[in-house]
């Protein structure tokens, strides 16, 4: 094991022991979450030790918290009592080497991550936001408490040690033929269209992959192609507790080939969209950070079939839009201007590390 991931609570009496942070959604099923809790119960008196694994959507500051204002919802959540043991899990080789780890009086627990919960996924602050990111994350925390859901127990900060973790999801082992799409566009004063076609090689590409978009533009009309444009844009719907859903642009490049009257053209363009570039734009979706941790833009979200949206918190999904500007020649040449525009769906998400089993191509689409 490459990294042990440890957090101890204020008062010494609880260290929590991960050895990943990273879980993969398999979308018909979820890596299994193991860990342990080194305990020094010298403190302990009539309490007992629990752990528990939450998945959250934030969408406020931890300042409104303190101000009563609760913007935290729960999606899911489980908890374990670990001490005095009551149950026993299934002894993992994660298990051992943690065991190992953390020495004498440490417990193991276990649990199962339901498919059907959102990846995680944060929202990018402003310049100026302050605190953790609005989204979906997952946190398990150990604790001391009385009972473990007595809603009236106060549980002091210094009796908790908490660590975050991703559920993430790769991309499938095979990927499919590009998407491909055509427009024949008709204008006033002209008998004859203009023809756009534009097709990728695969559907899906890596964050960070340059993507070619072979583009073929046939101009019959009697109009000039003055210049055209490719952008992608990010769509992100936050379906966990409204219909809100919006659209931003993650790439934007513009081209200044002319294609005349009875002309064409047809080219190979690259395109890169990548956070980099939209570093200030706040509420952009990329995948769930751990801490500072640098990130990238929201991986697509795949859904499994059958699968309720409603209960996958943020959905995340991109398209490409190649934009032609036509414009009519003479003194009416900027009054009969107008667009020819087509649009090419994108999947962008990550390569599976090597050896990792990964997304079934048969049980899952991709969320257009």
């Amino acid at each position: 094991m490459a990294k042990v991931y440890k957090k101890t609570s204020g008062n010494g009496g609880l260290t929590l022991y991960l050895g990943k942070r990273d879980y993969v959604d398999h979308v018909t099923s979820v890596e299994q979450v193991d860990g342990v809790v080194k305990l020094d119960p010298t403190d302990f008196r009539d309490r007992k030790v629990f752990v528990q694994l939450a998945c959250a959507f934030r969408y406020g500051s931890d300042d409104l918290d303190v101000m009563g204002l609760c913007f935290r919802k729960d999606i899911w959540i489980t908890h374990v009592q670990i001490y005095p043991e009551c149950h026993k899990p299934a002894q993992t080789t994660m298990h051992e080497t943690l065991l190992k780890k953390a020495g004498d009086n440490a417990y193991a627990f276990s649990f199962e991550i339901p498919s059907n919960l959102p990846c995680s996924v944060s929202l990018q602050p402003g310049p100026d936001d302050k605190g953790k990111a609005c989204g979906v994350d997952f946190e398990i925390k150990t604790f001391l408490a009385k009972e473990k859901c007595n809603i009236d127990e106060k549980i002091e900060k210094k009796d908790t040690a908490r660590l975050i973790i991703r559920k993430v999801q790769y991309a499938p082992s095979q990927i499919g033929t590009g998407p491909k799409a055509d427009i024949c566009k008709s204008f006033m004063m002209s008998d004859k269209p203009v023809h756009l076609e534009a097709s990728m090689e695969k559907d899906l590409y890596f964050h960070g992959e340059t993507i070619p978009i072979k583009i073929n533009i046939k101009n019959e009309s009697n109009k000039t192609v003055k210049k055209f444009k490719i952008t992608v844009e990010q769509t992100t719907d936050i379906v966990l507790y409204s219909a809100d859903k919006y659209t931003k642009q993650v790439f934007c490049q513009e081209f200044g080939e002319t294609v005349e009257s009875n002309g064409s053209y047809e080219n190979t363009l690259s395109i890169t969209p990548l956070l980099a570039d939209n570093k200030e734009k706040r509420g952009l979706a990329l995948d769930g950070r751990l801490k500072d941790e640098d990130t990238n833009l929201a991986s697509t979200t795949m859904l499994r079939m059958g699968v309720e949206k409603d209960v996958l918190g943020i959905l995340v999904s991109y398209k490409i839009k190649i934009n032609l500007m036509v414009a009519g020649g003479g003194l009416l040449g900027g009054l009969t201007s107008s667009d020819v525009t087509i649009e090419l769906p994108l999947s962008l998400m990550h390569p599976k590390p090597e050896g990792m089993f990964c997304l079934s191509q048969t049980c899952t689409k991709t969320l257009q």
